[in-house]
C-alpha cells in the first residue's frame, strides 16, 4: 500500500524558502498564507538569526510542511469531516465542506495550518496530491529546491529514494511526543 511522506536534509536546506513560493504559485496559495514554513533554530520565520557565538555562528532551517501524519489530530476535531486521510497517506481539506472554525488549526501541534481569513476556509499541505494523482511523481517544492534538500515519494515502497533515505539515516521527527505518528523525516547529511 502506498504512503506518501517527505524525507528532508536539514544540512542542504540554505532557507531560501524556494520551496514556499513554488507551493503558493503550483497551488494559488492565498496572499499571506505559506503551506510549508521555513522556520529558523528559533521556530521563526525571521531571516538573518544565527545561533551560537561569534566567530561560530550558524544558520540553521527547518521546512515545515503538514506533516501527512498517520493519526492526525485535526480529523477529529473537524465538526463537519472537511478534513481526511487518504489511502495513500495525504491528509486533505475539502474546502467545499470546510467552515473555518479553526479547531484544526488549533490541533495541529506543528503549526502546519492556517486559516484564510478572506475565503473563511483552512489552508494546509496537500503534498501536490494533484500532481500525484496525476502520475507526476512529485511535489512542486520538491523539483524546485535549489539544494535538493526534499525528497517526496512512497515511504512504504522500499526501492523509493525516500524510503531508502529514511532506511540509510538517522532521521528525526518533529514533536514525536504529540503521538500523530508524522510522515515527514528529517536528516542531516552532508554525503546525500
Amino acid at each position: 500500500m502506498t504512503k506518501y511522506g517527505f524525507a528532508i536534509n536539514l544540512h542542504r536546506c540554505i532557507g531560501c524558502r524556494t520551496c514556499t513560493i513554488s507551493c503558493k504559485m503550483e497551488n494559488a496559495v492565498a496572499a499571506g498564507l505559506q503551506r510549508i514554513r521555513v522556520l529558523n533554530a528559533a521556530g521563526t520565520t525571521t531571516y538573518d538569526v544565527p545561533t551560537g557565538d561569534y566567530p561560530d555562528l550558524a544558520l540553521d532551517w527547518t521546512p515545515v510542511p503538514c506533516q501527512h501524519c498517520d493519526t492526525p489530530s485535526c480529523i477529529e476535531v473537524c465538526p463537519v469531516d472537511a478534513t481526511s486521510k487518504r489511502d495513500d497517506g495525504i491528509v486533505v481539506v475539502d474546502i467545499e465542506k470546510c467552515i473555518g472554525c479553526g479547531k484544526c488549526v488549533d490541533a495541529c501541534p506543528y503549526g502546519a495550518r492556517q486559516l484564510d481569513e478572506t475565503a473563511e476556509k483552512v489552508d494546509k499541505c496537500q503534498l501536490c496530491a494533484h500532481r500525484l494523482d496525476a502520475g507526476l511523481g512529485t511535489t512542486m517544492c520538491q523539483i524546485c529546491c535549489p539544494n535538493r534538500a526534499i525528497a517526496v515519494g512512497d515511504l512504504d515502497d522500499p526501492e523509493s529514494a525516500v524510503s531508502k533515505i529514511v532506511a540509510g539515516n538517522e532521521t528525526k521527527l518533529l514533536n514525536p511526543e504529540a503521538g500523530t505518528a508524522p510522515n515527514v523525516h528529517y536528516w542531516y547529511s552532508v554525503a546525500n
